[in-house]
């Protein structure tokens, strides 16, 4: 059987994309994340979610822009590093912010949107997260599998919107990556239509 080509690309990839949490882990103690480390942290492991998530997003639209497929080989990996950095980001708003202090954290998730926006984008990439494996996929079935999938979408543009409240005042970069994920939505569902025009047409040539 032949190898798969760029069989660095995944390791390498996590190798990279844990280092800035390792590097949290080692600073935090230490002092080292300035006066506010716990806002430091927030903000990095927030901001990391985001950008791999976008990231994991692009791959698709690659291939139909560009007509790249390196980039399908790592999108799982993107994605699972989105959600640990979005469970990274919760256990230090939950443990460090809030010190498991449960009533403020349901009335936080409850009552403040910030937060409950940015918890249901966690929500929504936990089942994505479970169902990410080989296994999965043929237990789901593939096109059942895909539309789960989508909800990736859903769960970054509340992260967008976790992001714009957050920072309140100047909100370039998270509207940055709103465009961004328009941009990549705006070509799936070009993609989407151009199927099922070609459907219909094929449907019309052929007709029962």
């Amino acid at each position: 059987m032949a190898s798969s080509p760029y069989p660095w690309l995944n390791p390498a990839l996590v190798v990279g994309g844990l280092s800035p949490l390792l590097m949290l882990a080692v600073q935090g103690p230490r002092g080292e994340l300035g006066p506010n480390a716990i806002e430091a942290a927030l903000h990095q492991t927030g901001l990391l979610t985001l950008v791999l998530l976008v990231a994991s997003l692009t791959c698709t639209p690659l291939r139909l822009v560009a007509g790249w497929t390196w980039p399908a080989r790592v999108r799982r990996t993107l994605g699972l590093l989105a959600f640990t950095y979005a469970v990274a980001h919760f256990l230090v708003y939950a443990v460090l912010d809030q010190g498991l202090a449960w009533g403020a954290l349901w009335a936080d998730v409850t009552e403040r949107p910030f937060i409950t926006v940015g918890f249901a984008a966690l929500v929504l990439l936990v089942p994505l997260a479970v169902t990410s494996t080989n296994r999965w996929v043929r237990r789901l079935g593939f096109p059942r599998w895909q539309r789960l999938h989508r909800l990736a979408y859903g769960a970054a543009a509340l992260g967008v919107v976790h992001f714009v409240w957050r920072v309140k005042k100047d909100v370039t970069e998270p509207l940055i990556y709103g465009a961004v994920l328009a941009l990549l939505m705006a070509i799936r569902v070009g993609e989407a239509m151009r199927k099922r025009r070609a459907r219909a047409a094929a449907a019309a040539r052929n007709p029962a």
